[in-house]
């Protein structure tokens, strides 16, 4: 049977023929092709990228918006933040601007053209998409400015170009994988922008290549095995190799429950690839660690076992892994605020706010321009802890919350006139239904009922107590 040596031959993968070559030295620069084909084929490249932004965004931010019919409200927002599909179109521009450096989304109405900015009333009812470009699809638009004197120093202008169509400074936003260097032209973004994840670990991601070549030997040689036979004279004839031959071929085709037959001096054997495995686990460890730390990221993210066991036991390395994910949060923020203002305007259209000025009658009165802006102003997200806490935990924090509450209640409410002290009942009462864990109902009242029915008893005591001073 034939065998095809395609390692040596043209059909190497290109992958292969990139990390294998002798070219890629410390400080070599990763061009836009070799991080495309890094983050395809490359084992760890990907869980470089991935597995960050997935931590990232494996929780959802908790949404606030006081002073407003919060319940439905956030609903609508919510339901059109999934219906956008904005989620997604974050994490693509996040993957994309840490494989090459930068990227860029665009956003698009059918039948306005991308040079335009999109009206209000198109952008909350108008049939809207978005692309994260990478920067081959802008096409050079992104080198942004080395005039130390120019108002956009090392900033971009806004203006994006996808293929040669621009897109208004209204309609997108550009995002760089660190900050950029004077003079420093990154290959894989083509311009002076911020550099690919890649760029540093490039000498280790081609070392991590061998062992993976290291691992596919030693699994080859594991199951030879050796066998000593004693060995005739000088002089073999036919017979005697014949032997000899059918002695090896029962030792290579013997199962479990078989029964080979040697001599008193010979010895069947494995290889021995003791001191190989020592040697090779240490090397492949020392180069995925060296890997994270030319990438700046922490190396449990890489070594899975490692991150097993910080999860495990909450040791220093796992809150290093959390600051890490917390720092990329912030990263993540501008794209956030980005497609906030999209979804509010989709999600809290002139129709939905009808169906508002329906249900709360203090909202007829109040135009819808209005209302959107004071939602707006008052929308807050906030993610939630990456360290969990057992349900145990979250009640003694709120019990403590709850006794706060209580002093601070009974500390001031003898002193306060009718009108102050229902809004510090209407204060406890909303601190107290934002405790989701201990309660599951709100306590609700009517704060001029409230008003009312304290100044009608302080009336009733007025009396009691003049006469008595009397």
């Amino acid at each position: 049977m034939a065998n095809v040596n395609i390692t040596g031959s043209s059909l190497g993968t290109t992958l292969q023929s990139l990390l294998m070559s002798d070219e890629i030295q410390p400080g070599a620069t990763a061009s836009y092709e070799l991080c495309k084909q890094l983050y395809l084929f490359h084992p760890l490249a990907s869980k470089m990228v991935d597995s960050p932004l997935t931590i990232a965004m494996s929780q959802s931010r908790k949404i606030s918006i006081p002073n407003s019919p919060e319940e439905q409200i956030k609903d609508a927002f919510e339901r059109e933040w999934k219906k956008t599909k904005a989620g997604y179109h974050i994490f693509n521009a996040m993957r994309l601007k840490r494989i090459y450096g930068v990227s860029a989304i665009v956003c698009g109405v059918e039948g306005i053209p991308t040079t335009d900015a999109i009206p209000a009333e198109e952008l909350a009812s108008g049939k809207i998409y978005f692309n994260a470009l990478d920067p081959l699809n802008t096409a050079g638009s992104l080198v942004l400015s080395q005039d130390p004197n120019a108002p956009d120093f090392q900033q971009s202008n806004g203006i994006v170009t996808a293929s040669g169509q621009a897109y208004h400074r209204s309609r997108s936003i550009v995002v760089l994988n660190e900050a950029p260097i004077y003079l420093s032209f990154a290959g894989s973004a083509f311009g002076y922008v911020g550099r690919s994840i890649f760029q540093r670990p490039l000498f280790p991601l081609k070392s991590y290549i061998n062992t993976m070549v290291t691992n596919d030997l030693v699994t080859t040689k594991a199951g030879a095995l050796i066998a000593k036979i004693k060995q005739p004279g000088s002089i073999v004839d036919n017979l005697t190799a014949g032997f000899l031959k059918a002695k090896r071929d029962d030792l290579k085709t013997a199962q479990n429950g078989n029964v080979v037959n040697i001599g008193v001096d010979e010895s069947i054997e494995s290889l021995n690839l003791q001191n190989t495995d020592a040697a090779m686990n240490q090397a492949r460890k020392n180069i995925i660690e060296d890997i994270a730390s030319s990438a700046n990221m922490p190396p449990q993210l890489l070594l899975s076992d490692g991150y097993a066991s910080a999860l495990a036991n909450g040791t220093e390395d796992y809150k290093q892994t959390m600051l890490y994910i917390s720092s990329l949060r912030e990263e993540m923020q501008p794209l956030f605020d980005y497609f906030d203002r999209i979804v509010m305007r989709r999600a809290w259209s002139p129709e939905f706010y009808s169906t508002i000025q329906n249900q709360f009658p203090e909202y007829a009165k109040i135009g819808y321009t209005e209302a959107f802006y004071q939602w707006a102003n008052d929308f807050h997200a906030e993610w939630p802890s990456l360290l969990s806490e057992s349900e145990s935990d979250k009640s003694d924090v709120e019990k403590v919350k709850l006794d706060a509450i209580v002093s601070i209640f009974s500390a001031i409410a003898p002193n306060l006139d009718p009108s102050n002290k229902a809004s510090l009942i209407e204060w406890a009462a909303s601190n107290v239904n934002s405790n989701k864990t201990m309660f599951s109902n709100p306590l609700d009242f009517d704060i001029n009922e409230l008003i009312d029915y304290q100044a009608k008893q302080e009336q009733q005591d007025a009396p009691g107590i003049a006469g008595q001073e009397g």
